[in-house]
């Protein structure tokens, strides 16, 4: 093995600091959910590095036995075969050579880590632990309750955001229904989603009324710290009240305050 000196060490330190003060740099004043994994990385980065700079890159070639001595070498004069990496690779070449090995052990350790659907979840709540939402036009395919009198349909799309969403937060479902059996076919379509069995909802936090205002009432009551709806005049009432809105609307519209946040689904703000 090659036997490396400390003045080379230092010299490598040197050539890949600049690279990770301006990482460290990113990482501090970024916020997003790669911080923990860059921190990480980069001390991991640097002890691989160091015995990447350890090993040497190309083996020592045998010296044959009885081989007589050259004239040259003999002579004293040109005797470059006392560090058969010199020939292989000059001082120039070595060294780019080096930086660039260098170079790869850290960006592989910074490859950036794509997050699982739980954390942009929480991280778009805000870490909130109380979710209101509304069913039509966010959770149900139908957009009226003229049309919850004849079925029901769960979009089978947002299924895998609710889950996460009752991993942490407390989460109530509202809507204005006409009739009992409107209130009866959501809850059979909830059922047979699934969605009561993943631990996290029961049909006590299924709530339904009969007005809009009756609505309303419920999301004041409760004080959560997010509501999902998708009647904009119902968020524009709740903008003084609820720290945080999400609207549900499938046409672009402006954006009514600035804790009132619009998507065209309840899946594409946490997908998208």
């Amino acid at each position: 093995m090659a036997d490396y000196s400390k003045e080379d060490f230092i010299q490598l330190v040197k050539r890949i600091s600049a690279f990770l003060s301006s990482k460290i740099s990113k990482v501090l004043n970024t916020q997003d959910l790669q911080s923990v994994w860059a921190i990480t990385g980069l001390a991991v980065a640097v002890i691989f590095t160091w015995r990447l700079f350890r090993t040497p890159s190309v083996p020592q070639r045998r010296q044959p036995k009885n081989q007589a001595p050259s004239s040259s070498s003999s002579s004293g004069v040109n005797n470059n075969n006392s560090n058969p990496d010199a020939n292989l690779f000059p001082s120039g070449v070595s060294s780019s050579y080096e930086d660039s090995r260098a170079q790869t052990v850290i960006d592989e350790f910074f490859q950036p880590v794509k997050p699982t659907l739980g954390q942009i979840v929480r991280q778009r709540l805000s870490d909130g632990r109380k979710v209101t939402c509304r069913l039509l036009g966010v959770i149900l395919e139908e957009n009226t309750s003229e049309e919850l009198q004849k079925q029901a349909t769960v979009k089978s799309s947002v299924l895998d955001v609710l889950l996460e969403i009752t991993k942490f937060c407390d989460l109530y479902l509202m809507e204005t229904v006409l009739d009992d059996e409107s209130e009866k076919k959501v809850l059979l379509a909830l059922e047979n989603a699934g969605i009561f069995t993943s631990g996290g909802l029961v049909k006590d936090k299924v709530l339904f009324c009969s007005t809009e205002i009756g609505r309303t009432s419920f999301v004041r009551q409760l004080e959560p710290d997010w509501h999902i709806d998708s009647s904009q005049e119902i968020t524009t009432q709740l903008a003084r009240f609820i720290k945080y809105q999400l609207h549900i609307s499938t046409t672009k519209t402006e954006r009514i305050a600035s804790n009132i946040f619009s998507s065209s689904s309840l899946e594409q703000f946490f997908n998208g």
